[in-house]
């Protein structure tokens, strides 16, 4: 069986702790390799209206290209209306059923995932391998994945892994006013936001 991973998100734009946690969940979960998803129309998150669905492949491919196990997949993005992780993995699952999926999440999407669409398809159809961030509460953590596995009989895998502070809506924030994004994104990334002028616009120097 082929093991690979889902990064799923709007990647809006995709930074360090993306691809911090997707090589931490390589190397740990012995990966083949790791599929970037941006998402279309996430039902927990508004649709990015700043920047163009076009815009979002390109900060990814910029961002894994140097990385032969990482991969992008707009299977999500050619698909019309709500965006549900259910519906992702019943579809790769059904086309490649050689392989097994791990969806890496953070520890704080474990406590939410009950309440997404159809949990109880998602957890047939993968294995769910969330970072165990040190900042996160251990024994509440513990009690989610315990009530997890009851319910669903989930497959969770908790990933060793340091916290990376790092959030696009951060990013977004901090480029509008200007202030430095410096180590937060791949430098690629940085520039081509810097040249499409996106989230009003970048300063003009590498910040």
């Amino acid at each position: 069986m082929k093991k690979i991973g889902i990064m799923g998100g709007t990647f809006n734009p995709i930074h360090f702790g993306h691809l911090f946690l997707a090589e931490n969940a390589y190397e740990q979960l012995g990966l083949d390799r790791v599929l970037f998803i941006p998402s279309k129309n996430p039902p927990h998150k508004s649709k990015p209206e700043d920047i163009t669905e076009q815009q979002r492949v390109d900060m990814i491919q910029l961002a894994i290209k140097g990385n032969p196990h990482f991969e992008l997949s707009t299977i999500e993005l050619e698909r019309g209306g709500i965006t549900y992780t259910a519906d992702t993995m019943t579809i790769l699952k059904g086309q490649n059923p050689d392989t097994d999926y791990y969806f890496i999440v953070g520890a704080d999407s474990l406590f939410q995932m009950h309440q997404w669409y159809q949990p109880q398809v998602i957890f047939d159809n993968c294995t769910v391998a969330a970072a165990n961030r040190d900042h996160a509460d251990q024994e509440a953590l513990a009690k989610q994945v315990d009530m997890l596995k009851r319910q669903f009989n989930a497959n969770i895998i908790l990933l060793d892994m340091p916290t990376v502070q790092v959030s696009s809506c951060d990013i977004r924030e901090r480029v509008a006013e200007r202030k430095s994004v410096r180590y937060y994104l791949p430098g690629e990334v940085l520039d081509y936001i810097k040249i499409q002028q996106l989230y009003s616009g970048a300063s003009e120097d590498r910040t």
